[in-house]
């Protein structure tokens, strides 16, 4: 069937003929009453992907959860995506743009068009193993307060390594800084099953991001002003905010190339990332807090910015000038364009109350676990 969604300008074609009418399958066994298994909406945005979903899709039909759906939100792509998925893998659902929103809105857009239980958020570029979704949906089964979770993340190209984009759980410091379970800044360490203990964090990465599609739906989705790169912290912030958990479970394991989109050093991604992180601080931190700490992160922003230009990196200095410049900009023209927290009652977990730049600069320190106690 198709659906022609005018709204948006998506169009839906279905291909799945196993579910009924509720979007449930049942599953029966021979030692248990009849039971329905959630239903698992597995979304990948892509964006001039083609070559990606040739090597990654693959794993991702391969996953044995029995109740899946696998839907492709095509980002305005001008390569020949659309045409290589509808010759090679009917089975996928696909919902087409006809623009490039970006990761923060195109997720939005296209998530308003998936009834689930369970959205999963899957970057194009993520090899799956084929286990990957059960331990997660237990866990969160288990505990209805978890609203988001996400897998253990490897280096696809370095099997051996925690990823960049995730790692074990997202951390964030009284700053501001993100790190993880296994990654301080640029340094990645080697998994040898030090972060096997699914727990509490503080974000869970968008390269493959588990939630509750009612709680997704509830907090206002992720901020449309964001774009792109940090939008998916500033949605864990504002989930705990309103009383619910982010988690790492670390049985679930999957494999990311990173990259894909916008690579390691573009202007593009610098000026998002600096920007994004100013604002997402302004929306969700106490204002007395905001006082204390922006003053400081202006100061080490500005350190970082002429410390690139000095070693002859001019467009890294001018990322950073943008990224302030355009954030004072929200300040005064653009807030209303963002999502705010809808409650401030919840407490956050995996927030470190130290600073990981005077740590990992100053006190030289790489290893996750040499700067926060392993729980």
């Amino acid at each position: 069937m198709e659906y022609v969604c005018r709204k948006y300008n998506y169009s839906l074609i279905e291909y799945s003929d196993k579910m009924d009418l509720q979007g449930k399958n049942t599953v029966i066994t021979n030692d248990s009453p009849t039971r329905e298994l959630p239903l698992v909406s597995i979304v990948l945005l892509n964006w001039n992907g083609k070559e990606h979903l040739r090597t990654f899709l693959p794993s991702v039909l391969a996953s044995t959860y029995a109740n899946k759906r696998v839907i492709v939100a095509d980002n305005g792509s001008t390569d020949d995506s659309i045409i290589f998925l509808k010759q090679n893998f009917p089975q996928v659902e696909l919902l087409i743009s006809p623009f490039n929103e970006g990761f923060a809105k195109g997720y939005n857009t296209a998530l308003r068009q998936v009834k689930s239980d369970f959205y999963v958020l899957l970057n194009n570029d993520v090899e799956v193993t084929p286990g990957w979704i059960e331990p997660i949906i237990e866990l969160m089964e288990a505990d209805k307060d978890i609203a988001v979770c996400q897998p253990k993340l490897l280096d696809y190209n370095n099997r051996l390594q925690f990823e960049y984009a995730g790692a074990c759980g997202g951390w964030i410091d009284t700053l501001g800084y993100p790190f993880a379970r296994g990654r301080v800044f640029e340094q990645l360490e080697e998994d040898q099953g030090q972060y096997q203990t699914a727990q509490a964090c503080f974000w869970a990465s968008g390269a493959s991001m588990f939630v509750r599609a009612d709680i997704f739906n509830k907090v206002g989705g992720l901020d449309e002003y964001f774009f792109a790169h940090q939008e998916e912290i500033d949605f864990c912030w504002r989930i705990q905010l309103a009383g619910y958990k982010v988690y790492i479970e670390p049985r679930s394991v999957v494999y990311h190339l990173g990259g894909g989109t916008l690579s390691k050093g573009n202007r593009l991604k610098n000026y998002l990332n600096f920007r994004n992180n100013l604002v997402m601080l302004a929306k969700n931190l106490p204002f007395w807090n905001a006082l204390v700490i922006f003053p400081i992160r202006f100061g080490l922003d500005a350190l970082a910015a002429w410390r690139g230009l000095l070693g002859g990196d001019r467009l890294f200095f001018i990322s950073i000038f943008h990224a302030h410049l355009y954030f004072f900009k929200w300040i005064i023209v653009d807030r209303t364009k963002s999502v705010f927290p809808i409650s401030r009652k919840g407490s956050v977990n995996g927030k470190y109350t130290g600073s990981i730049v005077w740590q990992h600069f100053i006190k030289k320190k790489s290893i996750f676990s040499e700067i926060v106690a392993i729980k």
